[in-house]
């Protein structure tokens, strides 16, 4: 099973939690134990599992992530977005899931996070169902 996530992000650098969305694709699936794959279209944004709890976690991570990868940065890359292909190498296009008894295994405060770095977009992501 393949669904697809639309998503409109809204700043240049943003976390969205997707985590509901994802759920909501496995609670459909029906299916009792396997994989999810969830994959990120894009070579500006990338997923990450992280705390969920304080809003200031993803914060700090944005903030820390502009810092050490500025805008303005010595960069070669001609479309002006080269901080934003770096940041996503970083974070990673993927992350992969377990399922037990047609629910995400998660930590307490875990949830998925799209991450937009090269914003405001349309986009998209994939997630893949293996049973």
């Amino acid at each position: 099973m393949i669904k697809e996530i639309s998503l409109s992000t809204s700043r240049r650098n943003e976390l969205i939690d997707v985590t509901k969305e994802i759920k909501e694709i496995i609670k459909q699936s029906k299916i009792k134990q396997g994989i999810c794959v969830v994959y990120c279209l894009h070579t500006t944004a990338g997923i990450t599992i992280n705390e969920s709890a304080d809003p200031d976690v993803q914060r700090d991570i944005l903030v820390n992530l502009s810092k050490l990868i500025p805008k303005d940065g010595d960069y070669q890359h001609s479309e002006g977005n080269s901080d934003a292909h770096i940041k996503s190498s970083l974070i990673g296009a993927s992350e992969i899931l377990i399922i037990k008894d047609n629910s995400l295994i998660l930590g307490t405060w875990q949830n998925i996070y799209f991450a937009e770095f090269d914003g405001p977009r349309q986009r998209k992501v994939i997630v893949k169902i293996i049973n």
